[in-house]
């Protein structure tokens, strides 16, 4: 009788924001990082359920902006959020002043959506695709370049807004020389990349969970 009384503790919700990477373009659902997440965080015991995602393969800040504004997430809370969104603006050459103020005005969003708590949110660093046979007679070095400078606003708004931020750039960079962690496409990470991301995200979820 008292087992059948014996309350569940529901699982954390989870909301990832982003474009492709977020998605797992060309890997199945379970394979992208925000599954991968949800599954090492519930396996890790914090009960973390599948996650809700706003994203779309090409977006950029304003289009992952606009997409929000038309979503069903209004006025919803999650306790977990992740904001990983940007190699679009730096592929379409748009300015980085201008990534700069539509990055703040979605982490600002993301940290509406973890209620105010910045604990529970979470942004994740642009890869560097200029390594992938997909930029093959680019200028790979300026790609990477262009990457590093949006990921240097990404993290510095990060750290004035007082979020974690999980830096995977540096990841990104093995599939020069590991064809197994770039998808089928040629472009975006495998599912045993999003693992290494994932990895290195858990470095900075966790403790989140402790404040």
């Amino acid at each position: 009788m008292m087992e059948a009384n014996k309350q569940t503790k529901p699982a954390l919700t989870y909301l990832a924001l982003g474009d492709s990477y977020t998605i797992g373009e060309s890997v199945p659902a379970e394979g992208s990082f925000p599954y991968q997440l949800s599954a090492q965080l519930t396996k890790a015991g914090h009960g973390v359920a599948q996650p809700e995602i706003i994203a779309t393969t090409g977006w950029t800040t304003a289009e992952l902006i606009d997409a929000i504004s038309h979503s069903d997430t209004k006025g919803k809370q999650y306790g977990i959020v992740t904001l990983l969104i940007g190699v679009n603006n730096q592929y379409r050459g748009q300015s980085p002043d201008v990534y700069r103020a539509e990055f703040v005005q979605l982490l600002n969003t993301a940290i509406e959506y973890a209620g105010g708590d910045k604990n529970h949110v979470f942004v994740v660093s642009i890869p560097d695709w200029g390594v992938t046979p997909y930029a093959g007679g680019r200028d790979r070095a300026q790609i990477g370049k262009e990457i590093d400078q949006f990921n240097n606003i990404n993290k510095q708004e990060a750290e004035k807004a007082g979020v974690a931020y999980a830096d995977i750039t540096p990841i990104s960079k093995q599939a020069v020389s590991d064809a197994a962690l770039t998808a089928g496409d040629g472009l975006h990470p495998s599912a045993k990349m999003y693992g290494l991301w994932v990895k290195e995200i858990l470095k900075v979820v966790e403790p989140g969970f402790s404040k």
